[in-house]
């Protein structure tokens, strides 16, 4: 988990996700303070609020490109708000309840997991300032992959603009590998010789260790497996659309005929047979003490089982690099690797970025923050540390991981450019009650027979039908 003493610490949708267990949050939901008008910074004078996800540390850190982004816009005052949540679902409630309480705020940093909320009910889109600042944006799109971007595409208009971004790796601790008498897994390993991996360190290590640790949670617990599978818990297709965006700055990428105007996920696959397939390869990891049990263990417990080396492999994104070295991880104490590969190597990732609110009351404004934001200036300010994995991709680059690792680095970007169907964490508008019913069967799916496993996917598939019918 990142530390909190980086010069402008990013808290990025995996912080987030792991800070509680870090104890960087460090309140409970019960202590939080109840939202009112006055707590919002710049209520009654103008400024333009920015919400962010984290603790009022986070949001005096971000002092640094307040006074870049004054340079530029003097014009425009911003303060900076930071939430304290659990999770990205904590966050967007918050938000929500601040909108209902009549005090938005006029920008917010959201992730992948509510991307689609609030391209739904609560973002205004990007496409006319796209369309006035081609000129501006070019360079932005260059240095950025188009599957970031369509993530943040819906029903054919662009919400947000990617700043960072992880995709799920796997990890392994080199020391683990080299007991084992382990080489550095191929490129295109599968998910048989992962298994054979994890056999051959359990051997040598048969107590006191996990050869494999996953989460129960949308990233990096069991939808790599899925998407590595060809499938998912949830239809995926493609909005039409988008061509204005595409054609107009990305008509010569390779990947081009691959874009469309947004991601659907409007019905359950729970029922599918690689679903099950996918599941049940998990269990056989969790029968045969190759894997942990999903629900088993947390983010505080998880750095350091891995630093003094009681962890083989475990998925993660380029946020995990700083908290290892933070733990006392030498740069070659880790490496990283793509996914296994099965029928597909397609690789899950979720990305981050500034939503304009439909509520702003100056959408120019909050468009120069956005614009700003995206600029190569405002992103390095952002992440001096590799805390995540920036968007642009000419900052994914040997300074960055100098002096911390991983030797390979260079997988993580390549994990677009080598496969570039790699798609985001399958989250509809009403992802808060589709994340629930996958997690509700996720344990009871790995933990029995194969009788147990298949009431659970009936279990999920119903849980998510009902999910699918709510409104957002």
């Amino acid at each position: 988990m990142p530390g909190t003493n980086g010069a402008l610490r990013q808290f990025t949708r995996r912080t987030a996700l792991t800070a509680l267990g870090a104890g960087i949050v460090g309140a409970t939901a019960a202590s939080w303070p109840r939202l009112t008008a006055m707590d919002i910074p710049g209520r009654g004078d103008n400024s333009l609020s920015i919400a962010i996800m984290g603790t009022a540390a986070d949001a005096a850190a971000r002092q640094k490109v307040i006074d870049a982004f004054a340079k530029v816009h003097p014009e425009i005052k911003v303060k900076v708000q930071a939430i304290q949540a659990v999770d990205w679902k904590d966050f967007f409630t918050k938000i929500l309840t601040m909108v209902a309480a009549g005090t938005p705020p006029d920008v917010v940093y959201v992730a992948t997991e509510g991307a689609q909320l609030f391209a739904e009910k609560l973002a205004h889109p990007l496409d006319e300032y796209l369309r006035r600042d081609a000129d501006h944006m070019k360079e932005y799109f260059e240095d950025v992959h188009p599957s970031l971007v369509e993530a943040f595409m819906y029903k054919g208009s662009l919400f947000q603009l990617p700043i960072d971004w992880n995709a799920a790796n796997m990890y392994y601790n080199t020391a683990s590998f080299r007991q084992a008498g382990l080489d550095r897994p191929a490129d295109d390993w599968t998910h048989m010789d992962f298994r054979s991996t994890l056999a051959a360190m359990k051997k040598v290590k048969p107590q006191d260790f996990t050869p494999y640790y996953w989460t129960n949670r949308l990233f990096g617990g069991v939808v790599p497996w899925l998407y590595a599978n060809d499938t998912s818990f949830l239809k995926e297709t493609k909005s039409t659309g988008g061509e204005w965006l595409w054609d107009g700055f990305y008509a010569n990428d390779p990947s081009r005929s691959l874009r469309s105007g947004g991601y659907q996920w409007l019905e359950p696959n729970a029922d599918d047979p690689r679903v099950f397939e996918s599941f049940d390869y998990l269990r056989g990891l969790v029968k045969d003490g190759l894997g942990v049990r999903p629900e088993e263990g947390g983010g505080s417990a998880l750095i350091g089982l891995f630093a003094s080396n009681r962890i083989g492999t475990t998925p993660a994104g380029g946020y995990w690099v700083q908290g290892l070295h933070e733990a006392g991880m030498t740069e070659d104490g880790f490496d990283v690797q793509f996914f296994p590969k099965w029928r597909t190597q397609r690789h899950q990732f979720g990305t981050a970025g500034y939503a304009i609110m439909k509520t702003a009351k100056d959408k120019d404004a909050a468009w120069e923050w956005v614009k700003f934001s995206s600029s190569k200036e405002a992103m390095q300010i952002v992440f001096p540390t590799p805390n995540t994995t920036p968007a642009r991709r000419s900052m994914v680059n040997e300074e960055l991981y100098a002096g911390t690792g991983p030797r390979n680095w260079k997988v993580f970007y390549e994990t677009l450019d080598k496969f570039p169907t790699t798609g985001p964490i399958p989250a509809p508008p009403q992802q808060a009650a589709v994340e629930t019913a996958l997690m509700k069967n996720v344990s009871l799916a790995v933990s029995g027979d194969e009788r147990q496993l298949k009431q659970a996917l009936e279990s999920m598939q119903r849980d998510l039908e009902l999910a699918l019918r709510r409104q957002p």
